[in-house]
């Protein structure tokens, strides 16, 4: 590569950034970093109706968060019509574009027809040869106009794809389109092709969902004198593990719903970055810098991937143990804080965090199985299903007497209060035993670390629940 690439992240601003996005975006940025080029940021949003200014705002800081910084941008579509209009209007005067004055329920009707009839389906090109007296007679009825590109009647269309090799298809097979819809308004393709010649973008990288545009957006950049081509690279598919299409039924799929949950933008950027490519080492637990330096579209493989939230678990619960314990109190005070508002003390949830850190999957859980701390011993409750388990204990009653006798005098650390000994010694098995003493401590029969659980709370709160558990069995 002589030049240093530009390439785009281009996203509609109709809701929250999803995963199929993300990678996308991600995917652009790794390539203009590895090579030194530059990546610049383009809402598309000639959709009016559906484009909202929180979205603009949110998709920015969704790829802040994911440390997705551009280097060019925001560049808005909305702002720059004028620019895609002036181009139709090049492209009818040089009778490469025409105007079409059919309705959509004629198109539609026609459509029907046609496939009624074993013909395939799209515009027929009625509009395509009228008369300078016709097109004014239509006007003149008040009819709609927008304006279609004329494809070619014969021949092939063709582009050699970085990631699936020469991509043809016959020109019989593209009909006339849309460029300026009868409200005005610039179709995707025009403004696609307008803008990528504008911004100077050398590779185009997105979703193979997008694959069959490219030869209208090239026809388009031919007809408006740029002959000099984009390299295109379109992604696999990202879908569920049952191999359908990812969606809201999989779990979560929009980047603010991670985040919300706990999830690190490290480890998401480090997923993301495996759904399509692999370094040639087979490394899976990487920082940024890593995936950056180890990039490139020779290693983009062509089939779908497979989005697991099993796989995303295990490796967002790595990246917790992979940063610092600030960090981690940094991550988690912001959920803490709306968990439990003023009855938070930090120095107490740095705890939490410090004895959780190494089990977690999400940062949110952690906070979450916290809220023994955080809760008066007078408001303190056990789930149900946990309580049932504490009393299905063999020899509960038995069990709390000598615990609660052990940690009346043992030592206050995590060694000292321990009482896995005393448990040995009634002929029980800790492990059957453990799940009822979580329950009466934590309010659940699985959570943080049992005995630094009992460090963290004190001795006095740690005894109290013992024996209010102690006292609700009876007997």
């Amino acid at each position: 590569m002589t030049e240093a690439p530009r390439v785009r992240f281009s996203p509609a601003p109709t809701g929250s950034l999803h995963v199929g996005s993300a990678r996308t975006a991600l995917f652009n940025w790794l390539y203009a970093r590895h090579h030194g080029g530059t990546f610049c940021l383009r809402i598309e949003d000639t959709d009016r109706a559906r484009s909202k200014e929180e979205w603009v705002v949110g998709i920015q800081d969704t790829l802040r968060w994911l440390g997705l910084e551009w280097d060019e941008g925001p560049v808005l579509q909305s702002a720059r019509f004028q620019e895609y209009l002036a181009a139709a209007d090049e492209l009818l005067g040089a009778g490469k574009a025409y105007a079409c004055y059919c309705t959509e329920d004629e198109v539609k009707a026609r459509n029907d027809a046609a496939m009624a009839a074993g013909r395939p389906p799209g515009y027929d090109g009625h509009c395509r040869d009228l008369s300078a007296e016709q097109r004014a007679s239509l006007a003149a009825e008040g009819r709609p106009r927008s304006i279609r590109f004329r494809t070619p009647d014969e021949g092939t269309s063709h582009f050699v794809d970085a990631v699936r090799g020469d991509v043809r298809v016959e020109w019989t097979h593209i009909p006339d389109f849309v460029i300026v819809r009868s409200d005005g308004n610039p179709i995707f393709f025009l403004a696609n092709a307008v803008d990528d010649i504008a911004m100077h973008i050398s590779h185009v990288i997105r979703g193979e969902d997008l694959i069959d545009s490219t030869h209208r957006v090239l026809a388009l950049r031919e007809a408006l004198g740029v002959s000099e081509r984009p390299v295109y690279a379109h992604l696999p598919l990202i879908l569920g593990t049952d191999r359908a299409k990812l969606s809201k039924r999989h779990g979560a799929v929009a980047l603010e719903d991670f985040r919300d949950a706990g999830y690190l933008p490290e480890a998401l950027v480090n997923y993301l970055s495996l759904l399509g490519w692999a370094p040639d080492d087979g490394r899976e637990v990487m920082d940024a810098d890593e995936i950056v330096a180890a990039f490139d579209l020779d290693r983009v493989t062509h089939a779908a991937a497979a989005f697991d939230h099993a796989k995303l678990d295990w490796m967002n619960g790595e990246w917790i143990r992979r940063i610092t314990l600030p960090e981690l109190e940094a991550r988690a005070l912001p959920i803490a804080r709306t968990a439990y508002g003023d009855a938070l003390d930090v120095d107490t949830l740095r705890d939490a965090l410090r004895i959780g850190q190494e089990r977690a999957v999400k940062v949110s859980d952690i906070v979450e199985q916290a809220d023994f701390l955080f809760v008066d011993d007078a408001a303190f409750t056990i789930a149900a299903e946990s309580w049932e388990r504490v009393e299905k204990t063999e020899r509960i009653g038995e069990v709390l007497d000598a615990v609660i006798a052990h940690l009346d005098g043992a030592e206050w650390t995590t060694e000292g209060v321990d009482p896995r000994g005393v448990i040995d010694g009634l002929g029980l098995k800790a492990r059957k035993v453990m799940p009822a003493l979580y329950a009466c401590l934590e309010g659940r029969h699985a959570g943080l670390p049992l005995f630094d659980s009992m460090v963290i709370l004190g001795r006095e709160r740690t005894l109290a629940r013992f024996r209010a558990a102690r006292e609700r069995l009876g007997g």
